[in-house]
């Protein structure tokens, strides 16, 4: 028999590595004299998306197109240190430092275009790689022509910023403070169907609501919290490290079972927007944040299928089935595999 079920999960995380262990991030952004731009980062882009994050915050706040802004990143001989890409925190700090390096670069482009134009610098403003005069639509200069302005005038073309998300430890006898300088919430649905004679468990949807702050970038986000949920499948139904004597009996890939796209349901990815005005044009992180409610919200969905808690991951078919034996036994009266063979003598 299949039975279906549906199991919530929330979950909040701090972003960040809190707890006053130092936590900073350094950039540099430069404006060549064709108006193109380099971000340099230390910041390592392990596929989450960090480079065209950054890219699109330069781009945001220099006015200019992302396909003209150039990112280097996590290069030991010309980054600056931007901290190890854990703690779901790059977004947010180096997101900032780029942020403030960029701020800085605008205002020398807005003075040197504003010189150029003979306005004040307040009417000014980039979009599209073009200079705008406020209260009027017609571009009056390519922001090329203002770049090299600024290299042949002797101009500071190279910006500086650096940003700190530092937090004080929490009082030490009454573990109370803030600990993180922000904080990222989820919930997560899942639906399941199990078959109470084999132990199968199929995960036919989730739904991911995730508070992130402000989207950076749409497509980006969306592909973390799906590549996140499918972490957290993994974790919640095959993935397991076996041991004989300190022995691994799962080397590799063949016998540690990641979920493959036939395994996975549906995800329907729902991003909250609740800027925080301390993250980059308000936005906060992602991260471990989505793969931490998958596993519990499909272990309740189990519950509410089949009526057993399971209490061990992953949920492989033979603890499923062992769960409803269990269950089984108790709603039949019948004696557990630990009572059988014992008398009251040896009870304690």
């Amino acid at each position: 028999m299949k039975k279906r079920g549906t199991g919530y999960a929330c979950m909040i995380y701090g972003v960040g590595f809190g707890f006053g262990r130092p936590d900073n991030s350094g950039a540099y952004v430069e404006m060549a004299e064709d108006g193109t731009v380099t971000v340099l980062c230390g910041g390592a882009d392990m596929g989450q998306g960090l480079a065209e994050m950054l890219a699109l915050i330069t781009a945001e706040e220099l006015g200019v197109r992302q396909e003209d802004v150039r990112v280097i990143n996590a290069d030991t001989a010309v980054t600056p240190d931007a901290g190890p890409s854990t703690a779901s925190r790059q977004t947010y700090v180096s997101g900032h430092a780029v942020l403030k390096a960029a701020s800085t670069m605008k205002k020398t482009v807005v003075e040197v275009a504003a010189e150029m134009l003979g306005v004040q610098p307040d009417d000014i403003s980039l979009r599209g790689g073009g200079v705008y005069v406020k209260g009027s639509r017609e571009r009056k200069l390519e922001l090329r022509e203002v770049a090299d302005r600024c290299h042949r005038t002797g101009r500071p073309c190279l910006a500086w910023g650096w940003h700190n998300i530092t937090t004080p430890d929490v009082d030490p006898e009454t573990n109370q403070g803030d600990a993180y300088a922000t904080y990222i919430f989820a919930t997560q649905a899942a639906e399941v169907e199990v078959d109470t004679d084999t132990g199968e468990v199929t995960v036919l949807r989730l739904v991911a609501a995730h508070d992130l702050g402000k989207v950076v970038n749409l497509l980006a986000a969306e592909g973390q919290v799906e590549g996140a949920c499918s972490m957290g499948v993994g974790y919640a139904l095959s993935e397991q490290i076996l041991l004989d004597n300190g022995i691994p009996l799962t080397p590799s890939l063949a016998e540690y079972m990641i979920p493959t796209a036939l395994d996975m349901p549906r995800v329907v990815p729902l991003l909250v927007e609740d800027p925080d005005p301390t993250g980059p044009f308000g936005a906060k992180g992602l991260g471990e944040g989505a793969t931490i409610p998958t596993a519990p919200a499909i272990v309740n969905a189990i519950y509410d299928a089949v009526g057993v808690r399971l209490t061990s991951l992953p949920a492989t078919p033979d603890k499923v089935k062992e769960a409803l034996r269990a269950k089984a036994r108790q709603g039949s009266g019948v004696p557990r595999p630990t009572d059988c063979g014992r008398s009251d003598n040896f009870r304690q």
